[in-house]
């Protein structure tokens, strides 16, 4: 639990916050402000929570948090029915139980069968056993004003019991706080978070948000601060063990529909050891990434976007590039990197959906040499599910892919088939600060298969799941489950129908999906250590190919993002862009510029931020265009992991690539 003076020096910072909101509010010109609103339960009814992602997607709406805003799912149903009716309405009557005094919003019993002995716990299920035989859940709230709410919960399984959605909330749409076990997932993918999600147990937290997009720029912020399990930690060669805290925070913007940018930060702090714990060393030094948050704390930070394409066929690409403390190379540059893309297709045709993600970080994430058990809470991870898939405190890094595919048949429900894979390193660490010289751990590749039914039945919804699958200490294991849900009474405050004559139906135009091909030039120049000379390489060729999709956010201006691959000197470098940005001109010239992450693909890769400018000649024939590009990554960071890597004073090789690009772009 969280200690009375941490509780009495963050309540300070909330009233504050409460404040500098409600003047937002007043400045933005909004005359009324929407109350405290509930939270959708996040990974413990995935079936509804895949329809109400569906939605937020087809309605423009481009999140980079969880848990939903039930107030926001709602505002986003107008648009969304436009486009798929019959997802609307299941969702509309599935958010009937939020519009309540008060409401059982979520009941589930799950009876599993498994046979084999999976290691560690189920991805993303609140620290659930992979053996696990049985599963409970329950929540339910009441409002006895829009500006008070009390949430209860109960999450149970072998071993535990968390009060999951327990949490007293007051505010308005601007500031929301939360005082109770309130989840946090920081990350736009919808079955890995980088940072924090729900792999380990939810912890009491106290929480300050908004829910609803604040100014032009569609500001949006959360806030929070909680206390980890009691774990060891070693300073200045004391070894105590204490409870470490958590500071997260993630600031947003959406400036134009359909394309949001993030960046997201967590501070572990304190805990005993002699570490500084006071709310005077937190103010100072959070957003000081290379000082004594470096030295006396445990951070992680990440950049994320994510954009809608309106198109026939829509989809949202998204992408979060993520760091474990900071790099060398500059305070605000991450290091030991983690990149992450995925593709959301929430409708394909009639009856379809569809999602791929994939994932990989370098090494030395989610351990740590002053908080020995790393990022953890009750030795789980924070963050990817992939992590806990090794030899606890192993900081190998690794890579995932997961595609998962939805139906929704004729004769009723929906069916949903999901595969993942991962992958550990098998090069050897060779950090001295987490390695005692052992041999890389002989891990297997990691998969799983999943199929799911489930369908409506009065008021409960039923269904199933069979998983196959193998860890990567190579057991395999099969699990085959069955559910039941139920959802809330019939006592109704409010039963509006939705309402679509909000409706815009331009929105849909200046989308354009395109692939582009070509050359490049290059020249790379290497600093292995900073007393020895950069190398630099003479200009080399390569191809260069990309496919993207952009939308007109204004009469001349385009905002999209892409993906693209490159040869640099006999390596793949494959460039996500998060910021693509096209001014097009009356006449057939239009320029650019963007942002994004580059990863390099050596002995093992290399990342970094790059960004580039460019013209573009466009209708050189019908749908053609001509494109020229001048990019620059700066500080690619390839990490010392191999025996064969220079043990010096910085760990760490930066390369720097220079390049040129002339390419043929076709547009759909």
């Amino acid at each position: 639990m969280l200690s009375p003076r941490l509780v009495a020096g963050i309540a300070r910072v909330v009233v504050i916050a409460i404040a500098l909101s409600g003047l937002v509010v007043s400045l933005s010109g909004r005359a009324e402000a929407d109350g405290a609103t509930e939270y959708l339960p996040l990974n413990l009814d995935p079936v509804m929570e895949r329809q109400v992602e569906r939605v937020l997607i087809l309605a423009d709406e481009p999140i980079l948090k969880r848990p939903f805003a039930a107030d926001l799912v709602e505002d986003a149903l107008p648009e969304a029915c436009r486009k798929d009716t019959p997802l609307c309405v299941r969702v509309e009557r599935y958010l009937e139980r939020y519009s309540r005094d008060y409401a059982v919003t979520e009941a589930s019993l799950t009876g599993t069968y498994v046979q084999g002995s999976p290691y560690g716990v189920v991805p993303n299920q609140h620290g659930l056993p992979g053996d696990a035989n049985w599963e409970a859940s329950a929540q339910g709230f009441v409002q006895p004003s829009n500006y008070w709410l009390v949430s209860a919960g109960v999450e149970a399984y072998r071993g535990r019991i968390t009060p999951e959605g327990t949490m007293l909330s007051f505010g308005f749409h601007g500031a929301q706080v939360d005082i109770g076990y309130r989840d946090h997932d920081f990350s736009p993918m919808t079955d890995s978070s980088q940072l924090i999600g729900t792999e380990a147990a939810t912890t009491p937290s106290i929480t300050v948000s908004n829910w609803r997009p604040l100014t032009r720029l569609g500001f949006q912020y959360e806030a929070f601060l909680t206390e980890l399990s009691n774990a060891p930690i070693l300073y200045n060669g004391v070894l105590a063990h204490g409870n470490p805290r958590l500071f997260g925070v993630q600031l947003s913007i959406e400036p134009f529909p359909g394309w949001s940018l993030g960046v997201n930060r967590l501070l572990e702090y304190g805990g005993g050891a002699g570490l500084p714990g006071s709310a005077g060393f937190l103010v100072r030094d959070f957003f000081k990434p290379s000082g004594l948050s470096q030295t006396q704390g445990n951070q992680q930070a990440s950049y994320v976007s994510r954009f809608i394409f309106p198109g026939r066929v829509p989809f949202a690409l998204y992408f979060q590039y993520a760091g474990e403390d900071n790099s060398n190379g500059g305070s605000y540059l991450l290091g030991n990197a983690a990149l992450s893309a995925g593709i959301d297709f929430p409708r394909i045709g009639r009856h379809f959906d569809a999602t791929f993600e994939t994932t990989e970080w370098q090494n030395l994430w989610y351990v740590h040499y002053i908080f020995l058990n790393g990022m953890t809470n009750d030795r789980l991870v924070l963050g990817n599910w992939g992590a806990d898939q090794r030899v606890f405190g192993d900081g190998v890094g690794a890579r995932s892919f997961m595609l998962r595919v939805g139906w929704t048949p004729p004769f009723g429900g929906y069916l949903e088939a999901r595969a993942r894979t991962l992958v550990n390193q098998d090069y050897y660490g060779g950090d001295s600060r987490f390695y005692t010289g052992h041999p890389p751990y002989l891990y297997h590749h990691y998969f799983d298969a999943m199929v799911r039914y489930s369908r409506p039945w009065r008021d409960l919804t039923l269904g199933g799941d069979a998983n196959v699958g193998r860890d990567v200490f190579g057991h395999s294991f099969f699990r085959l489950a069955g559910f039941v849900r139920y959802g809330g009474d019939a006592r109704t405050r409010n039963d509006a129908s939705v309402d679509t004559s909000s409706v815009d139906p331009e929105r849909e135009k200046g989308a354009e999906w395109f692939v582009d091909a070509g050359v490049n030039a290059n020249t790379v120049k290497i600093n292995v250590e900073p007393n020895l000379p950069v190398q630099s390489t003479s200009w080399s060729y390569g191809p260069h190919f990309a496919i993207g999709a952009r939308r007109a956010v204004s009469r001349f201006n385009d905002l999209g993002a892409r993906i693209e691959l490159d040869q640099i000197r006999g390596h793949s470098l494959i460039g996500a862009r998060f910021l693509d940005y096209r001014r097009r001109t009356r006449g057939p010239l239009a320029f650019g510029a963007f942002v994004g992450v580059a990863r390099y693909d050596l002995a093992t890769p290399a990342y970094s931020m790059y960004g580039g400018i460019g013209v573009q000649w466009r209708n050189v024939m019908p749908r053609w265009d001509v494109d020229a590009e001048f990019r620059y990554a700066q500080n690619l960071a390839r990490d010392h992991v191999l025996s064969s890597d220079i043990q010096g004073t910085r760990p760490e090789t930066f390369y720097k690539i220079d390049s040129v690009v002339l390419s043929l772009s076709r547009r759909f």
